[in-house]
């Protein structure tokens, strides 16, 4: 029953504002119409259709919908659950994984997460154009994403995590209309990321645990996404200068296990909303961007396993809402009071194995004798002045401007 009240609460965000949720038998109902004014009952999702019979549009639209899931079923073949055993006859509504919403009814929402289903997906789901989520997370499909998902106008979550697709980045899904919602985690994708993906609406990009490589894209701080996770995979270069210069809604960002280089940008300051920044194990040089301080939101900060050098300053180490920060296997030489409290403190502050003077678990004095990157050149903000994080975007903007070829 919980998993009929995720979907019917996901499916009422989706539906027409004049829609009310009802509740019986065996399972959970929409009517639609004003409160009191007997609208049309359609049950959602392996349950039993008490609604009048349909229209003829709606007939259509099942028809349709009945031909595309059984080309679909034909192109899975392992269910060791028996969840295919329900996908017969017409009333596709009583289907286990596939949800139904009205006036019609159509197909509103297929979810079939933790199904272990071993096949592929198919180019007839492309008519489901009323669906709105498509969630598929720890099966077995492999292949690609069909072109003819463009033809997905409604859909909003697509959720293909912990599966088996490979090949390039699935490009059909930068075309896909009102999708917010894009997970492609634990997958075997490679290659480059198009830069379009971060210029598309999207809300939350999972693109962790592939294979992608090459750098990232420049417009990657232009995403409107409040959570980017690119972790474990095979990216390479340097964080753009410009990340941050949009001032955009950033929330998380996780970029660890890559191959990344260069300096953290002094816009990552820019974020203020910014409650996760994990760029750990990369082999980023330099020095802690000052801008880290504008940061009054965050409460994870690793930057471990790096080749970072340079003093921890107070104006990090005092940030209000921090509860995790992570500086291990680092070369920082210097130890401000602030950070100095922070190492006392049991269970989310790690800063061993750096180069600080005084410190027990720090590294053997022959590796602090030459600091990896002493000759990068980062961009710094020119200020005789104390930092005024309020102040940043100008100064960054002139300086990216300076500093282009």
């Amino acid at each position: 029953m919980g998993m009929f009240w995720l979907l019917a609460f996901i499916l009422w965000q989706i539906i027409p504002a004049q829609a009310a949720i009802t509740v019986g038998g065996g399972g959970v109902g929409i009517n639609i119409g004003n409160a009191g004014g007997g609208g049309a009952g359609v049950w959602i999702g392996g349950g039993i259709n008490n609604g009048p019979t349909p229209s003829s549009p709606s007939v259509s639209k099942l028809t349709t919908a009945y031909t595309a899931l059984q080309a679909w079923k034909s192109a899975i073949t392992d269910d060791p659950l028996g969840i295919l055993k329900t996908w017969v006859g017409s009333d596709v509504c009583s289907y286990k994984g596939v949800f139904c919403a009205g006036p019609g009814p159509f197909v509103a929402g297929i979810d079939l997460n933790h199904a272990n289903l071993q096949g592929s997906l198919v180019k007839e789901l492309s008519v489901l154009t009323d669906i709105s989520i498509l969630h598929l997370n720890s099966n077995r499909f492999s292949g690609t994403v069909p072109d003819t998902f463009k033809d997905l106008s409604s859909l909003q979550e697509l959720d293909i995590s912990n599966n088996r697709f490979s090949g390039p980045f699935p490009a059909v899904t930068l075309y896909i209309p009102n999708l917010v919602y894009l997970d492609l985690r634990f997958n075997s994708f490679s290659g480059p990321v198009p830069e379009d993906l971060f210029n598309k609406r999207l809300d939350a990009i999972f693109l962790n645990n592939n294979q992608f490589e090459g750098e990232l894209p420049q417009n990657l701080g232009n995403s409107p996404a409040s959570v980017i996770n690119l972790a474990n995979n095979r990216f390479s270069g340097n964080i753009p200068a410009s990340f941050g210069i949009a001032s955009s809604k950033l929330k998380e960002i996780l970029l660890l296990n890559n191959q990344l280089t260069g300096c953290i940008p002094q816009g990552i300051g820019l974020f203020s909303e910014m409650q996760v920044f994990d760029v750990s194990h990369n082999s980023l040089m330099g020095h802690l961007p000052d801008t880290v301080s504008c940061l009054s939101d965050i409460e994870v900060l690793n930057l471990a396993h790096n080749k970072l050098s340079g003093v921890l300053p107070d104006l990090v180490c005092s940030l209000g809402s921090l509860m995790n920060l992570s500086v291990a296997y680092n070369f920082f030489s210097g130890f401000s009071q602030e950070c100095s409290k922070l190492s006392f403190r049991k269970g989310g502050f790690d800063f061993s194995l750096n180069c600080l003077p005084g410190r027990d678990m720090q590294r053997p004095q022959p590796e602090c004798l030459v600091i990896p990157g002493g000759g990068l050149s980062c961009l710094r903000i020119p200020s005789a002045r104390p930092l005024v994080c309020g102040a940043l975007l100008g100064n960054l903007e002139v300086n990216v401007t300076s500093t282009s070829p």
